[in-house]
């Protein structure tokens, strides 16, 4: 189960990341401090991705556990 959260992390980091980076670029209060507010949103995408790849791993794991 731990190799594929890595894996699912791994790809849902960098969208979530991509995401809150658009985010950042999209708000004009945001980008004129673009800078600053990227790499925040970029580490908090790939630290929020953490625990859901974990909780979509364990669902994907249940069924073949029987």
């Amino acid at each position: 189960m731990f190799k594929v959260a890595v894996v699912l992390w791994i790809i849902g980091g960098a969208t979530l990341a991509g995401m809150l980076m658009v985010a950042v670029l999209a708000v004009p209060s945001l980008s004129e401090q673009a800078m600053t507010w990227i790499p925040m949103a970029v580490a908090a995408g790939f630290v929020l991705a953490m625990p859901v790849s974990f909780l979509v791993a364990r669902k994907i794991a249940r069924p073949s556990v029987r």
